[in-house]
Parts: C-alpha cells; sequence; structure tokens
C-alpha cells in the first residue's frame, strides 16, 4: 500500500460548486469512495454537493467535462477497475487516466482523481475509506483537488 496521504490544510471553499461522479460497478466500494469525497467537500465548506453516476470508469472524463462546463468548479471522479484475464484493464485504465487528466487541463479546473485500479477486491476495499480500510482515496481525491485551488 502507499500510505497516508499528506495533511493539506485546506481553506474554506464554501462559495464553490462540486460535484462528485461515480461509475456504478463494485456499487459498495463506489458508495465509500462517494461518502469520502463529500466528507472532504464538507469540510472545507461546501454544503451541498451534487452526486452524478455513469455506467463505468470509462465514461467519468465525459462526464467530468459535461460537468465543468455546466458550472462546476472542482469534480471527483471515483470508480473501480478490476483486473480480469484480458487486457481490458489496461485500456480502460489508460482511457479514463488520459481522458481526466485532458479535461482538467482543457478546462483548467481541478479533478481529484479516486478511480481504484486493482487486482482484487480486497485492495480496493483496503482503499475505498470503510471503518477498517488503510486509505480513503475518496476522501483524499477532494482533499487533492481542492489543493489545488489554495
Amino acid at each position: 500500500m502507499a500510505g497516508k496521504a499528506p495533511d493539506l490544510e485546506i481553506k474554506n471553499f464554501s462559495n464553490l460548486k462540486a460535484v462528485v461522479i461515480s461509475a456504478s460497478w463494485h456499487p459498495e466500494i463506489c458508495q465509500a469512495l462517494v461518502d469520502g469525497a463529500v466528507r472532504g467537500f464538507a469540510e472545507s465548506g461546501i454544503p451541498n454537493v451534487e452526486i452524478r453516476k455513469v455506467a463505468g470508469s470509462f465514461e467519468l472524463p465525459l462526464a467530468a467535462q459535461l460537468a465543468l462546463d455546466s458550472g462546476f468548479d472542482v469534480a471527483v471522479v471515483v470508480g473501480l477497475v478490476l483486473r480480469g484475464q484480458t487486457p481490458h484493464f489496461d485500456y480502460v485504465c489508460q482511457g479514463v487516466t488520459s481522458g481526466i487528466m485532458d479535461v482538467s487541463l482543457s478546462r483548467s479546473k481541478p479533478i481529484g482523481f479516486g478511480v481504484l485500479m486493482c487486482d482484487t477486491i480486497e485492495q480496493a476495499q483496503a482503499r475505498a475509506g470503510f471503518p477498517n480500510s488503510f486509505e480513503d482515496k475518496g476522501y483524499d481525491s477532494a482533499v487533492a483537488a481542492l489543493s489545488i485551488l489554495l
């Protein structure tokens, strides 16, 4: 495991409009990631976070682009891609990673990247922010996105 995320002091961003966009596969994992992201935004004073869902992780970049273009100031994307027996994993991981980076750079708006890319469901559970998890990547993604705005 990568370890604990750095502690970043985040100022109050109560004036921002935030969205969390989640893939629909692995709903228990994704909901934990969404909850973490919402908690991260709430701790910085953002009271109302819109939640949007898409089919899978591959759809996250376009959903983020549409959200940012419609007036959101900051976004977090979450999902889980599990390695299987085919190269599908590699293509989806590369596509979503590149796609999110492209959207963030082209819109000059931060997108927290909370898409887990794991070999096993146990690895995902350890990173999803459950009470017994080692990490909370949903929360960390919100904090990372907000840290750009400091």
